[in-house]
């Protein structure tokens, strides 16, 4: 196909890349449940998955078609086994900068939008305020590169982050308003019922299998109660991932009467706090307000590390925003290899932009910056 195969390199090597390279390179050596990886020459990194094409479809289109008669029977028809660019790690798609964005484009089309019956470029930036000039640009260049290919845009997820440009955790709740502060204090005043541990990946408590297995055992929770199914670690990732001393991880653990019930990984890259993964025991962790709890300590976090952001991730847009984040979006490029079929994906694209529509609907004085 045109494609190597070829273990990654640890450390940067892409201009916008928000992640440490040790990340990438587990992805490559331990990629999601059905996944295969694959690179093309200086190592862009992309996989082949099953892909539903339901998977962010507007939450009420998918309800209706999953209601039409014998969906289930003919559903099938709507996976398909699709070339992606990009990772389902990083932040963004990493393209070398090695190559222009017109001919990497050009090659792309060329091998794998033949090969398959769809290819997508996925996460691709948008004006990013957690990338330099440089990086924003060569990504303006690839769109443009695609429309010219024939790649059809749509809009991507909602990326969360906060900048870190107050002084303390009380000047930032100062910004939202009253009634979010009165909820957000009384949340946290379970913290004291909880032992909170900072602990580096790569400890030496990793070295036990038990506690491997609780890990991903946490992550598989919050997984398994997801809208969105799409990219299964494994658990070979999260042992290896635990275990690497080098990438400067950050684990924030969780505890209520010596019982782990949850915990953060979270990586410090390039002067910013990355959120990563999360692990949850249910229904603990709800009634102990952890998600609410730890987005403070991270923003704790950051400020007493002196980082510049702390980036919060894809899921959950409303309650990141209630949480006071603000919001980058990216693109996907969608090559269908059938021609009228890349018509009608043209015609209905919108229909998948779920988290550009909800920005689109709150109010003009609630919308923060991208």
């Amino acid at each position: 196909m045109g494609l190597e195969q070829r273990p990654g390199t640890a450390g940067p090597l892409y201009g916008n890349q928000l992640e440490p390279g040790a990340l990438i390179d587990q992805f490559s050596a331990h990629p999601p449940d059905g996944f295969q990886v694959l690179r093309l020459p200086q190592a862009t990194p992309g996989f082949e998955a099953e892909f539903d094409l339901l998977t962010t479809v507007d939450g009420s289109l998918k309800r209706r078609i999953e209601s039409l008669p014998l969906y289930r029977h003919w559903s099938k028809w709507l996976r398909i086994r699709t070339a992606f660019i990009g990772t389902t790690v990083s932040e963004y798609a990493l393209f070398p900068s090695a190559w222009s964005a017109r001919s990497l484009v050009e090659r792309l089309r060329k091998t794998l939008g033949w090969c398959y019956s769809m290819m997508i470029i996925k996460d691709i930036p948008q004006h990013s305020p957690l990338l330099d000039e440089s990086a924003n640009r060569y990504a303006e260049q690839l769109l443009a590169a695609c429309k010219a290919e024939g790649f059809v845009l749509v809009e991507g997820q909602a990326l969360a982050y906060v900048p870190i440009d107050f002084a303390s955790v009380e000047e930032y709740l100062g910004r939202l308003s009253s009634s979010r502060r009165k909820d957000i204090r009384r949340k946290w005043r379970k913290r004291e019922d909880l032992t909170i541990r900072e602990v580096p990946t790569g400890d030496a408590q990793f070295q036990r299998d038990e506690l491997i297995d609780e890990y991903y055992r946490l992550y598989l929770n919050v997984y398994d109660q997801s809208e969105i199914h799409f990219d299964r670690l494994s658990r070979g990732f999260f042992e290896q991932m635990l275990r690497d001393d080098s990438s400067g991880g950050v684990i924030f653990e969780y505890h209520h009467e010596d019982r782990l019930i949850g915990y953060n990984v979270c990586f410090v890259h390039d002067g910013k706090l990355i959120d990563k993964y999360i692990g949850l025991q249910y229904p603990e962790a709800r009634s102990f307000n952890l998600y609410f709890i730890s987005w403070l300590i991270n923003l704790d976090y950051a400020l007493s590390h002196g980082l510049t952001h702390y980036v919060a991730g894809w899921t959950d847009p409303e309650i990141k925003s209630y949480l006071g984040a603000s919001f980058t979006f990216t693109c996907h490029a969608v090559y269908v290899r059938n021609a009228l079929l890349r018509g009608l994906a043209r015609r209905f694209s919108r229909y998948f932009e779920s988290d550009r529509q909800w920005s689109d609907s709150r109010e003009p004085a609630n919308h923060s910056g991208s």
